[in-house]
């Protein structure tokens, strides 16, 4: 019987893969038949990665900085080359901080947009360029976050990001849609990951019981966004694009 879920053979890039979300995501893909290449800093985690992946012989890894200078083009060349046309890619890859205004400077201003938007538009560019993505098409997901839609103290710099994605991805949709190629985003609540656990809002007991409380369905798991973009890389989502979609437990409902 067809499983329209199924991943089996797709080609799919998985930046910041070396942990949290963007390592649940490229596990899972592998779960589901994918062959993955995975794009982070860390060799060291990426390797451990792979090594929780079913058959981790099938993958591969690019070891990259997106806040240095990056040749976006070399890199999915090098893809292509080794493993085929590309069917999907999550951008995952980005950083948050809470910083208050006064502390917002041009250079914080350079790092964010650089890891979190230009990093993401530019590899998509390059996917997008033919040759290089699928015949069948392709799906592009850029994970944002609520902080995209709606405010909080302190997320400033963050939520413009996370916000761009969101505004670019509806008119890179229009942009693309005649290569056969879907762009959605996905906004995240917040999330229990590594990184987040040691930040304060995590770490401290009653800001966490706090945080938790604003989330009508509680913290959410690194599983709950991987099996998101599972349904948009796969045919089961093949009539969406454009589309910011919310996994947050319910905070952006009250």
């Amino acid at each position: 019987m067809m499983n329209p879920f199924s991943l089996e053979g797709k080609l799919i890039i998985v930046t910041g893969a070396s942990s949290g979300i963007g390592r649940q995501c490229a596990i899972d893909c592998s779960k589901m038949g994918a062959i993955v290449v995975l794009i982070a800093r860390n060799e060291e985690r990426l390797k451990e990665t792979i090594a929780m992946m079913e058959h981790p012989e099938r993958h591969c890894y690019h070891s990259v900085d997106f806040y240095l200078s990056v040749d976006f083009s070399s890199i999915i060349k090098a893809i292509v080359q080794e493993k085929g046309r590309i069917c999907g890619i999550i951008n995952c890859a980005g950083i948050s901080s809470v910083t208050p205004l006064k502390l917002i400077t041009e250079d914080l201003f350079d790092k964010f947009f650089k890891t979190n938007v230009f990093s993401a538009i530019n590899m998509t560019k390059e996917i997008c360029r033919m040759g290089n993505y699928s015949k069948e098409g392709c799906s592009v997901i850029f994970i944002s976050s609520v902080m995209g839609c709606v405010g909080e103290k302190g997320k400033t710099l963050y939520s413009a990001t996370k916000g761009a994605l969101i505004a670019a991805c509806r008119s890179l949709a229009c942009e693309l849609s005649s290569k056969k190629i879907r762009v959605n985003t996905i906004s995240p609540g917040a999330i229990v990951t590594p990184i987040n656990e040691n930040q304060n809002y995590m770490s401290d007991p009653k800001l966490r019981q706090s945080l938790a409380e604003k989330h009508l369905l509680g913290l959410g798991e690194v599983t709950d966004i991987s099996r998101t973009c599972l349904f948009l890389l796969s045919d089961a989502s093949r009539w969406i694009t454009g589309q910011n979609i919310v996994v947050d437990g319910g905070y952006t409902a009250q």
